[in-house]
């Protein structure tokens, strides 16, 4: 129950226990073209150029910047949190000119301040993580994409921590590329990184299309500003899981097996009911950990669905809490970053662990762990607060149905 990894879903891992095939195997291919119709969906996008980088979300964020971003472009990162650092990180590795932008960790920037940011640095590039679970914060993404299209600057988000739990519309937000990782909402493992390009990133990742030797075709351009990575040459991976099936590298098997069932689930689900689901029981374990008695950090307007920063409290020793209900109760919470570390506990509702009998028992077992470890919390708390919360969730229902019905 931390904010990921989390338990990954049972079909995703009976889907990645099949037998190899190769890659150019007509069932891979399927299976390949499958996956990029699924996540599409997944991103609620008609991004032609949506695939998987086959690396963790930390893959996905390098093969986006390296290809978007070259040497001396002007970067805009807006930080709230410790993954705004990695993507200031990345782009200053890229070589872009990187200006930032930092709120106290808690809280999220407002349309307005990135507009000014944007004018005042003239980026060719906004970069900004959607869900920090660092924070457990959501930034606003709904208005940037006009920001950007205004002022000609193309607009990237990390979407790791938030997609499949939160609502997410690369379309209707105005994304040029997102990408993502599955081992949070999504319900799968590390080590594929989903990822979608508008045909405006697409046209700038093309314009440095260079392809490699021993490979390459008559009428195939080496060109000096090509991308400066091969294993994350988008350009190049456009070309693979397109209908050129131009080689690059082996495709992962067992990893496309892991994230076309992720999708696969997902898809029959319906992202809006995903989505409620995780709102469903995040609200749950926020309304127990309220009722235990404890506090929250962060601003709750912007507070994701799939995980909580509980404030640890004064005497109590954070992670001697944490080692006790991994080992007496088989329950993992995390611990945060930076400024946070020490301070707040993240508890993760996501994926296949966002459900009602894993709230209500860590729920449980928290409370137990708190009194033994010397905390004031109210008995019973917890647990009641949630199932008051269910209670209301399935009247709530009941009586949409029924209002159904007699329409």
């Amino acid at each position: 129950m931390g904010p990921g990894p989390i338990n990954a879903d049972p079909r995703v891992l009976r889907a990645m226990s099949a037998q190899l095939v190769g890659q150019y195997d007509p069932a891979m291919t399927g299976y390949m073209t499958e996956t990029m119709g699924l996540y599409r969906d997944v991103f609620r996008t008609g991004n032609e150029q949506t695939l998987l980088i086959d690396g963790t979300a930390r893959a996905g964020i390098e093969a986006a910047l390296v290809s978007l971003i070259q040497p001396g472009d002007r970067v805009l990162v807006p930080i709230f949190g410790r993954f705004g650092h990695l993507l200031r990180e990345i782009a200053e590795r890229v070589g872009a000119e990187v200006h930032v932008r930092e709120v106290p960790w808690g809280t999220v920037f407002t349309p307005a301040a990135i507009e000014q940011a944007i004018i005042e640095t003239r980026p060719t590039l906004l970069a900004i993580v959607h869900g920090d679970t660092s924070t457990t914060l959501a930034q606003p993404l709904d208005e940037l994409g006009d920001i950007c299209a205004r002022h000609g600057v193309l607009f990237y988000t990390d979407a790791t921590a938030s997609l499949g739990g939160n609502t997410f519309e690369a379309d209707a937000w105005g994304l040029d590329a997102v990408t993502a990782g599955l081992q949070k909402c999504l319900a799968g493992p590390s080590g594929s990184a989903p990822a979608t390009f508008s045909a405006r990133a697409v046209d700038v990742i093309d314009s440095r299309r260079s392809i490699e030797a021993g490979i390459r075709e008559a009428g195939d351009a080496v060109l000096p500003n090509r991308i400066r990575s091969n294993y994350f040459d988008l350009a190049m991976l456009f070309d693979y899981w397109g209908p050129r099936r131009l080689n690059h590298h082996t495709e992962a098997t067992t990893a496309l097996y892991g994230a076309r069932e992720c999708a696969r689930i997902l898809v029959e689900e319906g992202m809006a009911e995903a989505v409620a689901r995780h709102r469903l029981h995040g609200s749950a374990m926020l309304a127990g950990v309220h009722g235990l008695g404890l506090s929250v950090f962060g601003d709750p307007a912007h507070r994701m669905n799939n995980v909580v920063a509980v404030e640890i409290p004064d005497g109590v020793n954070g992670d001697a809490v944490r080692g006790t209900l991994l080992e007496d109760f088989g329950i993992e919470i995390g611990t945060s970053f930076g400024p946070l570390h020490g301070k707040v506990w993240r508890i993760g509702v996501m994926g296949y662990n966002a459900r009602k009998d894993t709230v209500l028992t860590t729920l449980a077992a928290l409370e137990q762990v708190l009194r033994r470890a010397g905390a004031s919390v109210t008995g019973g708390g917890g647990v009641g607060a949630a199932w008051d919360l269910y209670a209301d969730a399935d009247r709530d229902a009941a009586a949409s149905d029924d209002a159904a019905v007699l329409s």
